[in-house]
């Protein structure tokens, strides 16, 4: 792990605002690791808030609702943050059609939900891992093995992020009722919530919030990439999940707690997923936010309202610096697993010229999974993709230490990601 600047003072002290719903949304079919959605719509259709408008028949997937009431004018290909391009439906609002209403639950109806209700509940609500992996979270309540423990993702590692935080600081209470639902349907022992030092306005709400007993909260010290599933759970646990294993293997479960909240949603409010909370920053923005934003709004939209802008960016990233995506056009849309936006200077952006590898290791060093970067980038560069992956290449959580640390200004992992391309090919 390695310590980096921050930079979260631009909107850690910001407060969520709501952003106006677009007129028009651009709302993909795939959202979360699986098979991607068929629409379930047409060209003409009125659709409500809240409204599935994408499902298929699958093992791993989650339903797309529509986040806003209006017609559909159109289903065709448009830019996605992750793949790049996506089947997508695009939906015209029109205030003249009526409101799909939340219809909240009462607690004693709640208490008496099932685990398998509760399951249900979140995969109608179409709930995938908000942290980044878009893993649908149905699946993750069902684990293949008994599990004892659960750990609540509060790390936010990734630098100028801050929508995980806001979200701690101001819905707490909710968090927690979330945690207890999670909790009932995985049957769970332990529960930890991890948040890390440099996010003390969380770590005051929840101390105040917490249960006396059944709830342990731990504080750990600011490294990245400790938001990793594997690394969060070595920090908490100080368990190493063994490579090819996953945490459930271990006797874990992790969860984000931004994925823990759109529980808390699901099961209390009945509402889909269908907004977000998202920090829109750099410091080329004049007013960075963190903002609840419906599904498919257009990032165009969000960077306009968040401006003016001192100077045009260089580099428009979904996500964070390290394992964000660089954005070819400002016409993609947020999706379920946008937690932020991030536009880059010119200078902030440059691209230094890459060097020969030196043999120097400290992308070995740096690995926090143990890999050898430098060797799965020797073999993606001559194409012998059978030699990358026994390097390791699909066990790279593509974090970006390597490419951070390497003074050689190697693209490591851009590399390593080429290799897990062609792998699967």
């Amino acid at each position: 792990m390695v310590r980096l600047e921050y930079n979260k003072f631009y909107t850690e002290d910001k407060a969520i605002e709501s952003f106006a719903p677009a007129r028009r949304v651009y709302i993909p079919l795939s959202q979360h690791l699986g098979k991607a959605c068929d629409p379930l719509v047409n060209p003409g259709d009125s659709v409500s808030v809240g409204q599935r408008i994408g499902s298929v028949e699958a093992h791993v997937y989650a339903p797309v609702h529509s986040s806003i009431t209006g017609k559909v004018i159109s289903i065709s290909t448009w830019p996605h943050p992750v793949l790049g391009e996506s089947k997508t439906v695009i939906i015209e609002g029109e205030d003249s059609l009526p409101s799909q209403g939340i219809n909240p639950r009462p607690q004693d109806i709640v208490d008496k939900l099932s685990s398998e209700d509760i399951r249900k509940i979140v995969f109608d609500c179409g709930i995938v891992g908000m942290g980044g992996a878009s893993f649908p979270t149905h699946i993750k309540l069902n684990p293949p093995k008994t599990v004892d423990t659960l750990i609540i993702n509060g790390a936010e590692c990734e630098p100028y992020l801050t929508a995980d935080y806001r979200l701690m600081v101001e819905k707490a209470p909710e968090i927690i009722k979330g945690i207890r639902l999670i909790s009932r349907c995985l049957g769970v022992k332990d529960i930890f919530i991890a948040i890390e030092d440099n996010k003390p306005e969380a770590i005051k709400a929840f101390s105040f919030h917490l249960p006396v007993s059944g709830y342990r909260l731990k504080v750990l010290k600011s490294n990245y990439p400790q938001g990793g599933e594997k690394q969060l759970i070595k920090s908490v646990l100080r368990k190493e999940v063994p490579r090819g294993k996953l945490p459930f293997d271990l006797g874990v479960v992790v969860h984000n707690v931004a994925t823990v909240f759109a529980v808390y949603e699901a099961v209390y409010l009945n509402k889909p997923l269908y907004e977000r909370v998202v920090t829109v920053v750099g410091s080329i923005l004049k007013n960075p936010k963190n903002l609840l934003v419906r599904i498919g709004t257009p990032i165009k939209e969000i960077i306009e309202f968040c401006g003016p802008l001192k100077e045009n960016p260089a580099k428009i990233i979904s996500g964070g610096p390290m394992m964000g995506v660089s954005q070819y056009t400002d016409r993609v849309p947020v999706i379920k697993s946008t937690n932020g936006i991030l536009l880059l200077s010119k200078g902030e952006a440059a691209c230094l010229e890459e060097e020969y590898c030196i043999r120097c290791g400290a992308c070995v060093r740096g690995c926090p999974v143990g890999l050898m970067p430098c060797m799965i980038n020797l073999a993606s560069e001559k194409s012998i993709w059978h030699e990358a992956i026994n390097y390791g290449a699909m066990d790279c959580i593509e974090c970006g230490v390597c490419s951070y640390v390497c003074p050689a200004n190697r693209r490591l992992v851009q590399s390593i990601k080429r290799a897990k391309l062609e792998a699967v090919k």
